[in-house]
């Protein structure tokens, strides 16, 4: 059985998509990662999600941009901390989406 990691049920959170096995719908984890919320946080402050549905939320919302524009970035990034490239190496390649799931790490502050 394939899980499909973003549901819309209109019976569920009202309609509005969430990620399968939690009570977190996608506009909720856009806003965790907006205020800066990185994959270790994310992942401590709900056990329930998986490294995979992360991904599969923030893909969704990059295919969905008429209804989560807020979090995006005139270049098309979106708002926040994604998961590096060391975290995003247990996804499939489609899911590996620069600048909305994979972020490159700031560099190095120069003294």
């Amino acid at each position: 059985m394939t899980i499909k990691w973003v549901k819309v049920d209109p019976l569920v959170m009202r309609g509005e998509p969430f990620l399968y096995g939690t009570r977190l719908t996608v506009r909720q984890l856009l806003e965790l990662r907006r205020e800066g919320y990185d994959l270790a946080q994310l992942l401590r402050a709900h056990p329930e999600l998986r490294v995979v549905g992360i991904a599969q939320a923030y893909r969704f919302a990059a295919d969905h941009q008429e209804r989560y524009g807020e979090f995006f970035g005139g270049d098309g990034a979106l708002a926040g901390p994604g998961l590096t490239d060391e975290e995003a190496a247990v996804l499939p390649e489609e899911l590996r989406i620069p600048g909305v799931v994979v972020v490159k790490a700031k560099a190095a502050a120069r003294d």
